[in-house]
Formats: C-alpha cells, sequence, structure tokens
C-alpha cells in the first residue's frame, strides 16, 4: 500500500521544504473546502489546495467531527496551503492541541506526516492533527471504511 512510499516521502521532505516557504496542513474533517469550519479558520488564507490522501484510519466521533488515527489504511482529505505561520495559533485552537502540554491533554496531535496524491506518489510531508486510539474509543469512534469524511448533519 502506501507503506512503501514512506522512505521516498521521507526522502521528498527536503525538495517539498526548499520549494516553497508555504505550510502544508493535511485536513480531513471540518476544515475542509465546504465543510463547517473552513470558512472560519481558512477562507481567505489558503494559498492553494491540493486532494490528497495518508495512510492512517478515520473514525466518526459523533461529534460533528472525525480524528484520524496512525493506521494501515487510507484516508482522504485536501493539503491546505498557508503562508502565514501563525495559522498554527488558530488551528491549534480549535483542534485542542497545545504544544507544550502533556500528549494525553490534548484532543489531538500536530505531527508531520507524508502525503501522497491521488496517485499515491508521494508529495512530501505535512502538517495534520492525529487523534489517540484511546481518545476515539472514548468518543465511540466508528471506522468510515472508505476514509472519507463528510459531514452527516
Amino acid at each position: 500500500m502506501l507503506t512503501k512510499s514512506f522512505n521516498n516521502a521521507l526522502k521528498s521532505r527536503q525538495d517539498s521544504q526548499t520549494m516553497t516557504n508555504l505550510i502544508h496542513v493535511f485536513v480531513y474533517g471540518t476544515l475542509k473546502p465546504g465543510e463547517s469550519n473552513y470558512q472560519r479558520y481558512c477562507q481567505g488564507r489558503v494559498i492553494a489546495q491540493r486532494p490528497a490522501v495518508v495512510q492512517g484510519k478515520l473514525y466518526d466521533l459523533s461529534l460533528g467531527y472525525p480524528g484520524m488515527v496512525a493506521g494501515d489504511g487510507i484516508v482522504q482529505g485536501v493539503i491546505l496551503s498557508f503562508s502565514d505561520p501563525n495559522i498554527f495559533i488558530d488551528l491549534d485552537q480549535l483542534e485542542d492541541y497545545q504544544p507544550h502540554r502533556p500528549p494525553e491533554k490534548n484532543e489531538y496531535q500536530r505531527q508531520q506526516i507524508p502525503v501522497f496524491d491521488l496517485n499515491h506518489q508521494p508529495l512530501g510531508l505535512v502538517w495534520a492533527y492525529l487523534m489517540d486510539m484511546t481518545k476515539v474509543q472514548v468518543y465511540s469512534g466508528v471506522l468510515i471504511p472508505d476514509g472519507c469524511w463528510k459531514n452527516r448533519d
């Protein structure tokens, strides 16, 4: 699956960092274009966007948003590119992530992960918010088999 491309993605990290000074964030839930938090947090701030996939598993938390965990499945989403490094102030607040707080106190962890185009070719590393499986279980998360979340309200 994507595991074979993992090393290529890591090798392309330097290339992706030198190509642009933009901040690339993989979004898979309410921050996707057309979803509930896109307009508030991203509208007018996104320089570019691109459909993409990452390796992981996606869960519907029945709270109006999903949680992604590390895993061997495919999660579909969008790479949003920002020029303003202060974007993390707003996104971290939305995702209840504080870098200096103990991980178990955060809702999500912000991490760099390999990302792939829709043909599973490596694009490099992007930032993403991942949830711990323990939290998914606390929220009675239900696996989304196709890895594509849409607000079901």
